[in-house]
């Protein structure tokens, strides 16, 4: 069981326990959750979590073997326009943590590829890609306690600095 203030994912989105409360009319006590990118936002979750839909927060270990892995993530390799949004779409809601780097590596290549052949970028891939930054710097920025950007400079900066990557995610 979870406690106010204690982080989790909802779904995709990190959020934070706000409070635990009954409904007084099914007698079923609820996380009151609020997404730590949308504080206008609540959501109640009941604590028996039926659906599965919370989740802990990575551990700080965790996050450290994802980070030293990234080099070695795959690509995506079904990467036909016609398909790849399907990919996206199931890779971003039921995939791993891996599978958010998948579609943040694929979509900057071929963004990157787009460039260079002077073409325009694709609407479908940057969407995605910054939809899987999103959830996952979120993640990492509460695992490292620090702000979106830093996390995601943090990141770059280990990548470049470990010479596994050097261009930016």
């Amino acid at each position: 069981m979870y406690k106010i203030n204690d982080y989790v994912i909802y779904k995709r989105d990190v959020c934070k326990i706000k409070d635990i409360k009954n409904n007084k009319i099914n007698g079923q006590d609820y996380y009151i959750l609020m997404p730590i990118d949308d504080e206008s936002l609540i959501i109640d979750v009941p604590i028996d979590n039926r659906m599965g839909y919370l989740k802990n927060i990575m551990s700080k270990e965790e996050a450290e073997n994802l980070i030293n892995n990234i080099d070695d993530i795959e690509l995506i390799e079904n990467q036909n326009d016609r398909y790849i949004e399907k990919t996206y779409k199931d890779l971003l809601y039921n995939g791993t943590h891996e599978d958010l780097i998948k579609i943040i590596k694929t979509t900057y290549l071929r963004n990157i590829d787009r460039i260079k052949n002077n073409k325009k970028i694709s609407d479908k891939d940057n969407e995605y890609f910054n939809k899987a930054e999103k959830y996952l710097y979120n993640e990492l920025s509460i695992v490292y306690n620090m702000n979106y950007d830093e996390t995601k400079n943090y990141i770059i900066h280990r990548m470049e600095k470990n010479k596994k990557i050097t261009n930016k995610l």
